[in-house]
Order: C-alpha cells, then structure tokens, then sequence
C-alpha cells in the first residue's frame, strides 16, 4: 500500500494571483477564502488575487495568504471523497506551513491559524527593526561547515543557520553585517554562490526571540486537538501528535532552525513514505524533495488540474 506525506508550503512561495484559479472552480475554496476574510477583517484574498505584490509579500499577509491557499486544495480535496486521515499518514509543513499542515490535520480552526499567522507574521516584523537584520542562501557548503561558518562570522552579534532546506541549499539568518561576513566567508571557504535574500527579518534566528514569546501567549489561547495523523516538526525533524508538545514546538520553530532535509529524510526513511504531496502554492517543497530524496516521488497539487491529477492517482 501507498504511503504518503502532505506538505505545506512556506513563505517565499506566494505570487500574486494565488487561489483565483481554485476560487474559480470550486465553492470549497471560496469558502475558505471568505472564512480567512472574516477571521482577519480584511480583504486578504483580494490581495492574494489581485496584488499589489508588496502588499503580499508582508509578512504578515503572506503566512495566512499562503496557509488559506493550502486549506482551499484541503477542501477541495475532501469534497472530492479524499480525506486527509485515509491518504496521509503524516503531515509536515515548512516554517509557515506547519500550521498549514496543523489546521488541515484538524489540530486548530481555520479562522485560529489564520489569526495565529497574522501574529505571528507582525510578531516576526516586529522583533528587529527593519534593516538590522538579514537572510541569505548559501549553495554548495554542508551544513556542518556552513555552522562553523556562521559561528566564525558572528563576532558579538547574531549569525544562525535557519533552514537547512536540501543538501547544499542552506539558509543563514542574523544580524545584517554578520551575514554580510558569513556570506564572504562562505565564498571563500568554496560555496558555489552566496545570495542576499529579499525578506524583511531574521527569521529563524535568535533575534526572533520577541516573536517568540509573543507566539507562546498567542498559542495558549488558542483550542487545539490531536491531529488526525502526526507532524513531522520542524525543530525536531520527527513525528509529535499531543497539543502541549505541538504548542511548545511552534513556540520554539519561531527562533529555531528548519530541519527540511532531516524531516523528508526521516518520512522517506524511518517514516515509509515513498510518495510526498506538497499541498498549495508554488512547487518549491516537491522540487527540493527530489533533492533531498531522488527516489521519493514528490508532486505539487495547488491548481484544479493538479486536483484532478491527483485524485485519479489515489483513486478516490
């Protein structure tokens, strides 16, 4: 028997226009849409369809944005016969995307994890002022060295590995200057390319720890339940399914690293799974799983004619 994993995308996979194809076909998706609207008091899918693209790329609307598309394909899907619990036997989300993967799981509502998202997105803008800190990627170092790397670069200030997204593709994350250092470093010490990366906070990072203590009031306010299949954290890269472990570790995933590579690792390993789903916009997590596993059969389902691909495959 097939055994799968859903995954849900995290930021960086927003683009304008988002959804309106789902939207368009399937009064699920306009459902949820409307219901993330209510929840947030605001507009939000006119954005996600419409722009303007700086507007959506905010932190702030980019997280609920992206988790509304992912719960649109949710329902879409189940509308269809192919739930969640019969098709998945775990589920894992990027950054973001684990309160995707959470709130499809039936760990918290739709308007919850949308709420939750718009804090935590003016949390995380909030932690560092803007210009103090920043992002990028290093291409072609391991991530031991990258580490090394990272503690050379900080002197007094903050330089953290933050994704670790497939072998090669790792993420730093700190304050500005010793990221600019890291960078150059890394150049030096052999990375193929060192890039600056257009985001407006450290995330990931120990700076985000503000952010972080805003999450944990924010989350023990909030009802959770078990998910209907565990998550694969991203601070752990293993399986966790009781809500006081899911709090603490959403808590911790905010100035913690991205475990990307060990958690596919460990799904199409110790976890069995040989087909992974990446559920909502864009096709970063199916690309980077085909890095990360080249044996792992990885799709992207985010459009109606990826729906009806994908139902035809489960045979729903």
């Amino acid at each position: 028997m097939t055994k799968r994993a859903f995954t849900f995308p995290g930021q960086g996979s927003q683009v304008v226009g988002m959804g309106k194809d789902l939207a368009g076909a399937y009064q699920e998706a306009r459902n949820v849409f409307a219901e993330v609207d209510d929840a947030l008091g605001q507009r939000l899918s006119a954005i996600m369809f419409e722009g303007p693209e700086e507007t959506l790329r905010l932190t702030e609307n980019a997280q609920p944005a992206l988790m509304a598309v992912s719960l649109a394909v949710v329902r879409v899907l189940e509308s269809r016969g192919a739930r969640l619990a019969d098709h998945a036997a775990f589920v894992a989300g990027h950054s973001l995307g684990e309160y995707s993967a959470l709130c499809a799981a039936g760990t918290f509502s739709l308007a919850d994890a949308a709420r939750l998202l718009k804090t935590r997105g003016q949390a995380m803008q909030k932690a560092v002022p803007v210009g103090e800190g920043a992002m990028a990627a290093i291409l072609g170092v391991d991530l031991d060295a990258l580490r090394d790397i990272a503690a050379a670069s900080a002197l007094d200030q903050v330089c953290d590995v933050a994704n670790d997204n497939a072998p090669g593709q790792i993420v730093i994350s700190g304050h500005k200057a010793a990221v600019e250092r890291a960078m150059e470093l890394a150049r030096e010490r052999g990375a193929k390319r060192a890039l600056p990366l257009p985001v407006s906070a450290p995330f990931h990072s120990r700076l985000m720890a503000p952010a972080a203590e805003v999450m944990h009031e924010a989350l023990a306010t909030v009802a959770m339940h078990a998910p209907a299949v565990p998550l694969v954290a991203n601070v752990l890269a293993r399986p966790i399914s009781g809500p006081v472990e899911i709090r603490k570790r959403l808590v911790e995933q905010v100035t913690g690293m991205v475990r990307w590579t060990e958690s596919v690792r460990w799904l199409t390993g110790e976890g069995g799974v040989s087909h992974l789903a990446e559920l909502g916009a864009g096709k970063v997590l199916s690309g980077l799983a085909k890095r990360i596993n080249a044996e792992a059969l990885a799709v992207s389902v985010g459009t109606p004619a990826d729906i009806d691909a994908f139902i035809a495959a489960l045979g729903a």
